[in-house]
């Protein structure tokens, strides 16, 4: 396995959940790491829980510009890491929702892709680029449809940019039902409705955010390993 010693990494949604565990991890294994996402306030926030070493920005996947001058200021990117959701996303039946509900939760694979575009030609030569899917993509409840296609379209991204990016490696993380601020809105409830929420997945319980950030490091740190989607749903996915 490679080292993130002295490594550039760059996460797009890397100031919560998920993506600041990432950050927080690549730090601790001596990486170089600048986390950015569009909320000036989980920055805030981010800056009091991660190390003094991480550089955070404010930049939303759709300011083309804007990642196009972090990237040119970071210089060689070593791994590169989109996680950030850059949409607004409808829970509901199809047949419920408008057509311009259904196509906004898409401008978080819009948002893939301009960070991939900007952030390849600064790609080292043996370096990666990781995105963030979700369980969804090949395991949908009703009401999740929107959700679900975005996923695919993720991980059919990720498939199709191994091959045209190689030797520069390319793979997706998808997560199952992960314990972050994204349920928040539970309130007083989360606990007992993530009791709920896993009865049916074989660990009996939900993920944590660090435990998603160990697959986004080994697939960083992994020469071999391309065109791939790794799993982090405590076998939610299984029958």
């Amino acid at each position: 396995m490679q080292t993130l010693e002295n490594q550039n990494v760059v996460i797009i949604g890397g100031t919560s959940g998920i993506g600041l565990a990432t950050a927080i991890a690549a730090a601790e294994q001596g990486a170089n790491v600048w986390a950015a996402s569009r909320s000036e306030g989980t920055i805030d926030k981010a800056k009091t829980q991660a190390p003094d070493s991480i550089r955070f920005s404010p930049l939303d996947t759709h300011d083309v510009t804007g990642l196009q001058q972090l990237f040119a200021e970071i210089g060689t990117i070593h791994h590169l890491v989109s996680a950030a959701t850059g949409a607004n996303r409808t829970m509901a039946p199809f047949m419920e929702q408008t057509a311009e509900q259904f196509s906004e939760a898409f401008n978080k694979f819009w948002g893939y892709t301009n960070v991939v575009r900007a952030g390849v030609p600064h790609l080292s030569a043996d370096g990666s680029v990781v995105l963030v899917s979700g369980v969804p993509a090949r395991k949908c409840n009703p009401g999740m449809s929107a959700i679900s296609c975005v996923g695919n379209a993720v991980e059919g991204l990720g498939r199709a940019l191994a091959l045209e990016l190689a030797p520069r490696r390319v793979n997706v993380v998808a997560p199952g039902i992960i314990d972050t601020a994204m349920f928040d809105w539970m309130g007083d409830n989360k606990a007992t409705n993530f009791i709920r929420m896993s009865q049916n997945i074989p660990l009996k319980r939900v993920g944590q955010a660090n435990e998603v950030a160990n697959a986004i490091l080994f697939v960083m740190t992994t020469p071999f390993v391309t065109g791939t989607t790794i799993d982090v749903d405590g076998g939610q996915l299984l029958p």
